[in-house]
């Protein structure tokens, strides 16, 4: 990790680029994009032509474009009903009773957290009316990993919220299957329908609907470069969560913090992936030379040892004069993750307004987040935590503005709407008031 001191040097190690741009310009990817396609496309080339094909193609182009990029041969788009309930004799108890905790406790919070559905009036006139979507898509990653906590991060809330239909995709793994993990955990969360679809084609099948997928009115869920741009380019047409990087965590430490759970935290979040941003920012120099031993101690017994060094490589360590410096050091950078390794954690948190979420003293590590918590841990990514949030029950709801106005309003009123059209040149807006104003006269 890159050692820096002093506010200001901090502020430019943490200067980010922009998330999408440095990935698509990955020389591996490029490579592997030409060994696929036959061309030397770029990835927002590739993901333009897989979403027109599906657009136009359906069932039979996210088919052929499974096997051209992961070998795959797909029978078939949707996983059964017994496929799902079979799922489970694969599983040990375990894993079934800790998903199944995960569930509740993520049902519980969004439960409690809960927008109001219905129509409120504020007052005779106007109010406003909350309605849950129709249908959402979720993206599950997949394929050689298996993610069934995002399953439940995504697909709970959405029930929550009150969503009539919601449908996963998620990547089927060499043999075409999905893992008995992800569908347990999507039998558990209630979701309606699985696809075994996945990358820019899945999300395609989702905006546009094909013969065998309904289109969805938002899709949601983190996933790859190709899935992002793909969220990216649909986006209008449905709507999509936010637009997701890199995993990302920033821990703000004194001298009481623990150099073993830094460290710990540290490289939990650098397995996600090479591209993952781990930074550490504390007001002790010692600590600072601690953490870094301890990261190189725990780091050579991993058995993704190779992919987790990547990220620390490119990792950072700040050390500033004061607690206040390193918040605003982490406002600047607006992290998904923000750990406050400190004494006080709940003085240090009102000087916090950019991060995704933010988990306070030494024994609220991110990695409870990601699992059993119980708020969701699909969180803005690439600094957008300056002014996107947490997905939630609000994610799944969209709110109608209600006026109902009296006759005596629309005399209080009407002449300042009338003069304000004119003012915009819009002449009939101005007589479909008067027209009004002259009934109430």
């Amino acid at each position: 990790m890159k050692r820096v001191t002093g506010f200001e040097n901090a502020l430019k190690a943490l200067q980010r680029s922009d998330p999408l741009t440095s990935l698509e310009g990955q020389p591996s990817l490029l490579k592997g994009i030409q060994s696929t396609f036959g061309e030397a496309l770029t990835p927002s080339q590739v993901v333009e032509r897989i979403v027109r094909d599906v657009r136009a193609r359906g069932d039979r182009s996210v088919v052929e474009y499974t096997k051209l990029i992961s070998d795959i041969d797909l029978p078939g788009l949707e996983v059964s009903r017994d496929t799902i309930c079979a799922a489970y004799a694969a599983l040990d108890d375990e894993l079934i009773a800790a998903l199944r905790l995960s569930a509740s406790r993520i049902r519980e919070f969004h439960e409690a957290c809960a927008v109001r559905v219905g129509t409120v009036f504020y007052g005779d006139e106007l109010g406003r009316k909350t309605v849950p979507l129709r249908r959402v898509g979720l993206y599950v990653p997949g394929g050689r990993a298996t993610y069934p906590s995002s399953v439940l991060m995504c697909a709970i809330p959405a029930r929550v919220a009150g969503v009539d239909e919601v449908i996963v995709a998620t990547p089927p793994g060499p043999g075409g299957e999905v893992s008995a993990a992800t569908l347990v955990a999507c039998d558990i969360a209630g979701v309606d329908r699985v696809f075994a679809m996945g990358g820019a084609q899945a999300v395609a099948a989702l905006a546009y609907g094909t013969e065998s997928v309904p289109a969805v009115d938002k899709i949601c869920g983190p996933g790859n470069v190709f899935v992002t741009l793909a969220k990216k380019m649909v986006f209008g047409t449905v709507a999509i969560d936010g637009l997701a990087g890199p995993s990302e965590v920033l821990i703000v430490a004194d001298d009481t913090a623990s150099a073993t759970y830094c460290a710990a935290d540290i490289l939990a979040q650098a397995e996600h992936d090479p591209e993952a941003a781990v930074v550490l920012v504390t007001t002790s120099p010692d600590f600072a030379v601690e953490v870094e031993k301890e990261v190189a101690l725990q780091l050579d017994s991993l058995p993704r040892k190779t992919t987790v060094a990547e990220a620390v490589d490119r990792g950072i360590i700040a050390v500033v004069e004061t607690l206040h410096e390193a918040a605003l050091l982490n406002n600047e950078f607006a992290p998904e993750h923000l750990e406050l390794a400190v004494a006080e954690p709940r003085v240090l948190l009102n000087d916090i307004t950019n991060a995704g979420c933010i988990c306070l003293g030494g024994e609220s590590p991110v990695v409870m987040g990601d699992y059993i918590d119980g708020p969701s841990h699909v969180l803005p990514t690439g600094g957008s935590a300056r002014f996107s949030s947490v997905l939630g029950v609000e994610d799944f709801v969209k709110i109608s503005s209600i006026a109902h106005l009296s006759s005596a309003t629309m005399s209080d009123l009407g002449r300042a709407a009338v003069v304000i059209a004119r003012a915009e040149g819009l002449e009939a807006h101005a007589r479909a008031v008067e027209k009004r104003l002259k009934k109430t006269a």
